[in-house]
């Protein structure tokens, strides 16, 4: 799980395969498509602008989803506004379904403890250069919630991401996980277990590692936090003053430490009054500045 370790390994570019053709979007064309992470194939839902290609090939977008119970999950169920609202903008979308999740392939562990969503999420990215549609200089990562926590990750690992949009985010560092974070019960507690919810790394690590206090590099080396000086691109972060999901101390935090390296990259920080966790009543106002910071930074080259 360390950020130098997941720099050492390698995300070969991979073939993304249409498996399906869906019912077009609004300006955009919607395909079930496949690639490849780790041996697994991983599924997702594919969104391609109407019209001619520009010179270079579309910006294009990974789409990191939030925690949703594996066992519930369906590739073409929630995040459609999203999602839509992306494509319609003239984006390549790639909303990528992490493994053990819907079709795809392998074991859903969870995105704290076990390196594999963040391997698919870099992965994608790669397959996304690798697609003669895209322009593989202007890729950009939008997430929700654990996928803020993928995210963020992505881009202290990877130099590829150009611009990051993250939606109340777990962009806390591990210390600030273990203490100031409480996860709320499933959603839906009958379904199978989520290591997501439950304390196995955790309680795994702090007995075999300590504590932060007592082993404060250890935990500093799964935290993205601790590498924000090596982020890849401009990022913007949106969070709602009364988020009962997670701590908007999280993005809070975040947004300050990245204003106190020098020379930091672009940063931009909403807050929002007293919504949720989804910023469902300040949806449209949210994705007006997601859109004009990816249009910024992925569609006028930054």
């Amino acid at each position: 799980m360390s950020i130098l370790a997941a720099r050492q390994r390698r995300y070969p570019a991979s073939t993304i395969t249409v498996q399906e053709t869906l019912e077009p979007g609004a300006n955009y064309n919607r395909h079930y498509a496949w690639y490849d992470s780790d041996g697994l194939r991983i599924y997702g839902l594919l969104t391609i602008p109407f019209g001619q290609k520009p010179a270079g090939g579309w910006p294009a977008i990974v789409f990191n989803h939030g925690y949703i119970a594996p066992a519930a999950y369906q590739t073409t169920q929630r995040y459609v506004a999203y999602v839509d609202q992306l494509a319609k903008a003239g984006y390549i979308v790639y909303k990528i379904d992490y493994r053990g999740h819907d079709r795809s392939e392998g074991q859903a562990l969870g995105a704290y403890g076990d390196p594999g969503y963040t391997t698919d999420v870099l992965n994608a990215v790669s397959a996304l250069q690798a697609y003669p549609l895209v322009d593989p200089t202007r890729i950009g990562m939008w997430g929700h919630s654990m996928g803020g926590f993928l995210t963020l990750r992505a881009m202290v690992i990877s130099h590829d991401i150009k611009a990051g949009v993250i939606w109340s985010g777990v962009v806390g560092s591990y210390p600030a996980m273990l203490c100031c974070w409480r996860h709320p019960l499933p959603r839906v507690p009958t379904l199978s277990p989520d290591p997501d919810y439950h304390t196995s790394w955790r309680d795994q690590w702090t007995n075999v590692f300590g504590p932060p206090e007592v082993n404060p590099q250890f935990w500093d080396s799964l935290s993205a936090n601790t590498y924000l000086a090596d982020l890849s691109g401009a990022l913007q972060i949106h969070h709602d003053v009364a988020d009962s999901d997670v701590p908007v101390q999280f993005s809070q935090d975040l947004y300050q430490d990245i204003l106190a390296i020098k020379g930091h990259v672009p940063v931009e920080y909403y807050e929002y009054p007293g919504n949720d966790h989804d910023i469902a009543g300040y949806f449209y106002l949210a994705m007006q500045r997601t859109i004009g910071f990816f249009d910024i930074y992925l569609k006028d080259g930054g």
